[in-house]
Parts: C-alpha cells; structure tokens; sequence
C-alpha cells in the first residue's frame, strides 16, 4: 500500500515539470501512447464483437440451437419433444431430417444438404425474423412434393419462379440407383443465412423420409429453440436428462470451425494491438530513467531524512503510475464512445468520400455494427495498468539504490 508521503511526492514530481520541457513532452508521448493503445483495442473488440454477433445471427438462421439425436430420437422424439418443453428455458422443439442429395434443374445439378421439416411445428423453432419465411413453410405443408430453396442455390441454377427440380439422395447416386430420384415442386425462395444459401433446400419430413429410405446416415433428430443462446447444452441436458440414449449438440459445437476461428482471430488481433499499449509503457521507462538522473539530489536528500528504499520506489513507481492511469482512462472513454457512435462516424466518412470523388466502386461502411462487451473494457484497462505498472519497477528500482554520499559528494 502507497503511503500518503510516497503519494504526495510522486504526484509533485509529475505535476511540477515547467522548467523541463523535454521531460514533459516525453511524458505525455508516453500517455498518449497508452491511450491510443487502449482505444484502438476497444474499438477493434468491439467491432469484432459486433462482427461475430451478426456472423451467429446469420448462421442461426438454418442452425439448430440444439440438435438432439440418438436411437430413442426415431421412436420417442414426441415423448422427448414434450419433456423438453416442459422446461422454462425451451421454447419450442421440432424433428428433422438432413442429409446430402443432388439437385438437377435443366442440366444444371448442385450438391446440396437437404432437409426434411415438419412445417406446422419448424416455424415455432426457427430463428429467422422474416415473416416470408414462415409465408413459405405455410405453403410448404400445402404443398405435395414441395421444396423451398436458398436464395444463392436458386440464382446459381437460374430458378426465378415455381418450377420442377429433381433430387436424389447422394446415397443412391453413389450406388447408382438413378431410378431413386423424386420430383419436386419449387414453392419459393428463402434466406438461410450468409453461409447456407447457396447449399440448403427444406422439403416435407415425409418426403425427406421417402427419398432417405435407403440412406442409413439419414436419421430423425429433434431441433431445439433455448431461450440462453450461451447456455443452451447445459439447458437440453438438464430436460432430457432422463433420456440416456441421447446425443445433444449446441449451435457452437455444430458451427465450431467457424466460431473457433472467429475467436482465435479476436485473440490474436487483441494481442497485435495491445503491443500499442507496451511502446506507451517503453515511454513510461525511458521518462523515468530520466527523472531519476534528474532528481538524484532530491532523492539523497530524502535518503539521509530516513526515507527508506521502498518508500522512493514508491514515489517514483507513483509518477510513472500517472501516465498509466490518465492514458488508460481517457483511452477507455474515447474508445467506448467511439464504438458506441462508429455507425455514424462511418455515415459522416462516407459522405466525405463521396463529396471527393464518385464511381461504381465507391461503396459505403455505414452498415458496420460494434458491440461493446464491458467485462473486455475492464480486461484492457487492466491490462494497460498492469503494463504501466511493470514499466515502472525497473526506473523505480534505480532510484532506491541510488547512494546519497556519492551523491551530495559534489553538491
């Protein structure tokens, strides 16, 4: 614990620099430093944040939160829909069938992972705000040999209205069965999200079931929808916990390669930026190397009126802590306003540039969204203190071991 003393002489120090303009300058270079360090760190988390919260956003729209599966799932997934849902924490559970087929449409084939839905019960547990999505399901229940496509798989394979398409399980393509095709009914066109567009089709679960027959990887399993995104695993375990026979996924774990890459990115781009924070704190050294060998004097006085060795590592490691801690404040604040406003700083850019010159293939930000965890603000500014701090140990020990004989010697 810093002593008032120790406080008071560190804080005098710092504030009573005006006949040494270098010192001063060195001094707020280095709390510049910190500061741009801290905000640039803010901000950029922050934008990733807000990146990874519309990437999950999106691939949500075709990924379960959870996904159920097992032996018990073809026989009782009625039995299991029904505990599940007896929990506060499930909103809704639906059965489904997914595997890999081959779509053809006028000699245009794709690959693709088509899912057999049960329409009534799959718009309750979808993630999807789009009120035409769930237009379509309608239609889709209505429909015999219906199939609703992705908007990219559509337009790859020029299907602009309701048209015939042919599909065949890839299991049977693969032992040649080509008299194991089925015909279907083009309803419409949805949006499954940035990353399935192009390779996701829906049709009925009983003509999933049909077309899946002979397929023995093509298996019924239960869709979840959990009010706790984050908590989801947790929550279908602890409602089906007297089902032993089960396999629960959450949407992370499905989507893991892309999440996991996501995160390890964040880390990495963390770390590259707080090296911002240690040159802030490279300054904070060499400020106090200086004040040291210009307040040697001052320290061998406070040296022969008993002050100890600890108490002057704590006056200098007190006018070092300055900079940390004004830099790191102020980078707070002005990253976390400026990732709040990013939207319309990037609105106001963007009309800038547009002022400047024009073209096709000037495009706007304005569509850039940041997501300001607090809990990451408080690790950065810790962070950024913890730095200033260790900058300030080496200077500070200096200090104390300075000798008051050697130097009042030439005084």
């Amino acid at each position: 614990m810093i002593r008032p003393f120790s406080l008071f002489v560190g804080l005098r120090y710092t504030l009573t620099r005006k006949n040494n303009f270098f010192l001063s300058f060195v001094s707020l270079i280095s709390m510049l430093g910190v500061t741009l360090g801290v905000m640039i760190l803010i901000i950029a988390l922050s934008v990733m944040n807000g990146s990874i919260s519309t990437l999950r956003s999106e691939a949500l729209k075709s990924v379960p939160h959870v996904v159920v599966s097992g032996e018990s799932v073809q026989s009782q997934w009625q039995q299991q829909a029904e505990t599940a849902m007896s929990s506060e924490q499930i909103l809704a559970a639906a059965p489904f069938l997914e595997a890999e087929a081959n779509l053809l449409y006028q000699g245009e084939s794709r690959f693709i992972s088509l899912r057999g839905v049960d329409a009534a019960l799959e718009a309750a547990v979808i993630d999807n705000t789009n009120s035409r999505y769930r237009e379509l399901l309608a239609a889709l229940s209505e429909t015999e040999n219906g199939i609703i496509l992705g908007v990219q798989l559509a337009g790859s394979l020029r299907i602009y209205n309701s048209g015939q398409v042919s599909v065949t399980a890839l299991s049977s393509l693969l032992t040649g069965s080509l008299s194991d095709s089925q015909g279907f009914t083009v309803v419409g066109f949805a949006d499954f999200g940035t990353y399935r567009n192009s390779d996701i089709a829906l049709v009925n679960l009983a003509d999933a079931q049909v077309l899946f027959a002979q397929d023995p990887g093509a298996k019924l399993q239960l869709r979840l929808k959990v009010a706790d995104l984050f908590s989801a695993e947790q929550v279908a375990n602890d409602a089906l916990a007297e089902f032993d026979d089960i396999d629960v996924q959450a949407w992370n774990e499905l989507q893991a390669s892309l999440f996991n890459a996501l995160e390890m990115e964040k880390i990495l781009t963390s770390f590259m930026l707080l090296m911002i924070v240690v040159i802030g704190a490279i300054n904070i050294v060499s400020t106090l190397v200086m004040v040291v060998a210009d307040k040697g004097a001052d320290v061998a006085i406070l040296r022969t009126m008993g002050a100890s060795k600890g108490t002057i590592m704590k006056i200098f490691i007190v006018q070092g802590l300055v900079a940390g801690v004004f830099g790191t404040l102020a980078g707070a604040v002005l990253g976390v306003l400026l990732a709040g406003n990013i939207t319309d700083i990037s609105l106001v850019l963007e009309r800038i540039i547009n002022s400047m010159q024009s073209g096709p293939n000037v495009y706007g930000i304005s569509h850039l969204q940041t997501q300001v965890n607090w809990n990451e603000v408080g690790l950065v500014c810790l962070a950024a203190l913890l730095i200033s701090f260790l900058a300030t140990l080496y200077p500070a020990y200096r200090a104390s071991r300075i000798q008051p004989a050697e130097v009042l010697r030439y005084e």
